[in-house]
């Protein structure tokens, strides 16, 4: 297996309570992501300032409830949500959605 099997997504599944969006990777690991922290962190120049990479978009703006209503892929190295609040213009690589997977784990184990 190679280091690139890493961003290699095989499944992308609504958990079974659909409370999250699961994405099992090739090397065997499987991300868990709550849709509202996805839709928070949208890398969209909409949500992000261009020229500064400040998150523009602002947390209060975004609905507790908000939810995928449809995921496309893009290429072979990206997702595009479809949210219910009717944003779809970020594009969440493969790389960007595993760093926030991995980051979280990290931040798990550091307790």
């Amino acid at each position: 297996m190679s280091a690139e099997d890493k961003y290699v997504p095989l499944e992308i599944v609504p958990t079974e309570d659909e409370a999250r969006l699961r994405i099992r990777w090739k090397d065997g690991v499987a991300s868990e992501f709550v849709p509202r922290q996805l839709r928070l962190l949208c890398p969209c120049a909409g949500c992000v300032d261009e020229m500064t990479g400040v998150r523009t978009l602002l947390p209060e703006y975004v609905d507790e409830s908000v939810y995928p209503m449809a995921i496309h892929y893009v290429g072979q190295y990206a997702l595009q949500f479809v949210w219910s609040d009717g944003h779809s213009a970020g594009l969440y690589t493969f790389a960007y959605l595993r760093e926030m997977s991995d980051s979280a784990l990290e931040g798990e184990g550091a307790g």
